[in-house]
């Protein structure tokens, strides 16, 4: 056995979320032609730079004038660490602005050219330069919400983790709340899996980076989620990674989205209505 009671072929398929839907290119497409509608729709700042390299950029969706300073939602996009953009991934932005949020999509490089250390060190000064020019765009610095899909997820649950934010000089709450979908937080089953070939994680790296091996040391609240259709490891993982936060103190709301998958479940953020951005709309404080 490789992993659990999984030989190497069974993990592999645990661990290939396109392999559970017919084509993933519908979704896709949907990212990008939605987050293209919003760009032309709201008014935004795009490719606001966070740091040196090209990949360190953030495209800003500004709150409605007389609503500032605004709570901040910050999406991480997924892809394995290895595709998207934030171009892709402002697909919500009309629903939480309406709603009275500032939105604010965070590009990041891409393995195998970045290191997963790196992708990580990358976020954290995303999420730096967010805290510190809150005000110039209309952002309240005391309420970040950072979401994640997927890649994103695990992404998001790093920005949870301890010890990081003296070398950012940014307070250790300046994570508000969070709400990883279809995250990946033990990086062991993915270190033994195909997903290695373009992450080439060693043990100890696959520790230092899973956040279920650092976990919040506040009680943030958090909305965990996954799709209904999602494979059994994915699904274990954000339950496992929700219990474990709920023991530190976390108010964890777990969200399973009906009818839904590992790639249509951040398009719920699109629908006011469902029960995903009801819930963190909820700990974001805009129910």
């Amino acid at each position: 056995m490789v992993f659990r009671y999984w030989d190497q072929n069974r993990l592999d398929i645990e661990l290939n979320a396109r392999a559970t839907v017919p084509d993933i290119g519908p979704f896709i497409r949907a990212y990008a032609d939605e987050s293209a509608r919003m760009r032309k729709e709201l008014s935004c700042q795009i490719g606001v730079k966070y740091g040196p390299s090209a990949d360190e950029r953030m495209d800003i969706f500004l709150p409605h004038k007389g609503r500032a300073p605004a709570p901040i939602f910050v999406f991480i996009h997924g892809g394995y660490w290895r595709l998207l953009d934030a171009a892709d991934s402002s697909f919500m932005a009309h629903t939480f602005v309406e709603r009275g949020a500032c939105v604010i999509a965070l590009n990041y490089g891409l393995a195998p050219q970045t290191s997963l250390e790196e992708i990580v060190r990358q976020c954290r000064a995303g999420l730096s330069y967010i805290w510190h020019h809150a005000e110039e765009f209309g952002g309240d610095r005391h309420f970040i919400h950072v979401c994640g899909s997927s890649a994103g997820g695990h992404l998001t649950g790093m920005m949870l983790a301890p010890d990081w934010h003296d070398k950012f000089n940014v307070p250790d709450n300046c994570v508000h709340s969070a709400s990883p979908l279809s995250g990946l937080f033990d990086l062991e089953p993915v270190r033994l899996s195909h997903v290695n070939e373009w992450i080439g994680l060693d043990a100890s790296v696959a520790q230092a980076l899973s956040p279920l091996r650092h976990l919040p040391r506040r009680a943030v609240p958090l909305v965990v989620s996954y799709g209904e259709s999602e494979t059994f490891e994915f699904q274990r993982q954000s339950e496992v990674y929700a219990a474990a936060c709920a023991a530190r103190g976390c108010d964890v709301r777990l969200v399973m989205e009906d009818k839904s998958n590992h790639f249509d479940l951040p398009l719920r953020l699109m629908n006011p209505q469902s029960a995903l951005t009801q819930a963190i709309w909820d700990v974001m404080g805009l129910a």
